[in-house]
C-alpha cells in the first residue's frame, strides 16, 4: 500500500490484506496520495513493481490546488515509480469511467452531473463515463485552457464556483453564424474568435467556446486560437 489511512481502510474492507514493504511479497500494489509520503514509499512501490506484482494508482491528478498555490498531486508520485520501473499502472479512479458509474449506480442517480476543478481528470472522466459535465474555475484550468480544450475534455457547463450551481444556468444559442450568451457574442473566422463582449464575463467564454468546438468539433489535441475582443460597456 502507498497511500492514505483511508485507503488502506478501504482496500483492508474489501477482504485484502494491506502490507508496506515489497519483500512481503504483494500480488498488487494500490498507489494513491498522501503528503505524508516520503522517498521510501515510492521506492517499496517500485521494488514490488519490478517483482511483478499488479499495480494500480486511484488517480494521475498532476497537481493540486492548496492554499497557498498549486503543488503536486498524485499523478507526479506515480511518475516517479513509472520512471523508475518503466511501467504504466492501471488507474482506478480519474479519468476512468467505472469510478464515475459506480458512484452514479451507489448513488441511484438518473442524470448525473460531474462537477470538477480539472479538464484532464474530472471532466474527461464524467466525458468518459457519458455524463454531463461542469467545470468551475477554482482550480488550475482557466477560460482560456477550458476553449482549447480536446474534444473529450470539453465541459457542458462553465462556472465561476460551485455557488453558481444554484444559480440559472445563461443559455448558449447560435445566432448570425456565430453564439451568443447573454450580451455577449462570438463568431469564428479562421484562427481567431472575435468577441464581442466583457473578457471578465463569463458569459463571453462561453459564447466563446460555443464558436470554436463548433468550428472544431473533432480535435485531438489542445488547439488554442487566437482571440479578438470588441470590448462591450457593461458586458
Amino acid at each position: 500500500m502507498t497511500g492514505s489511512a483511508w485507503l488502506t481502510d478501504q482496500v483492508r474492507e474489501q477482504g485484502l490484506v494491506p502490507v508496506n514493504s515489497a519483500d512481503d511479497r504483494p500480488n498488487a500494489v494500490i498507489q494513491g496520495f498522501d503528503p505524508g509520503l516520503g522517498w521510501k514509499d515510492l521506492a517499496e512501490a517500485a521494488f514490488a513493481v519490478e517483482r511483478g506484482a499488479v499495480w494500480v494508482a486511484t488517480n494521475t491528478d498532476m497537481s493540486i490546488p492548496q492554499a497557498r498555490g498549486i503543488a503536486p498531486g498524485n499523478g507526479t508520485l506515480v511518475a516517479a515509480v513509472a520512471a523508475a520501473t518503466g511501467r504504466t499502472p492501471l488507474v482506478a479512479g480519474k479519468p476512468e469511467a467505472p469510478l464515475f458509474l459506480t458512484a452514479a449506480r451507489h448513488l441511484a442517480a438518473d442524470a448525473p452531473l460531474v462537477v470538477g476543478d480539472r479538464l484532464d481528470t474530472d471532466i474527461l472522466g464524467g466525458n468518459n463515463a457519458g455524463f454531463a459535465t461542469a467545470l468551475v474555475l477554482t482550480g488550475v484550468d482557466t477560460p482560456q485552457t477550458v476553449l482549447a480544450a480536446r474534444t473529450q475534455e470539453r465541459p457542458t457547463y462553465l462556472l465561476a464556483d460551485l455557488d453558481a450551481l444554484y444559480s440559472p444556468y445563461p443559455a448558449v444559442e447560435a445566432r448570425d453564424g456565430g453564439y451568443s450568451c447573454g450580451t455577449s457574442t462570438a463568431r469564428v473566422s479562421g484562427d481567431t474568435v472575435e468577441i464581442s463582449g466583457d473578457s471578465s464575463n463569463l458569459d463571453s467564454w462561453r459564447a466563446a467556446c460555443a464558436a470554436w468546438w463548433n468550428a472544431h468539433p473533432d480535435e485531438e489535441k489542445a488547439t488554442t486560437p487566437a482571440l479578438n475582443w470588441t470590448v462591450t460597456p457593461g458586458g
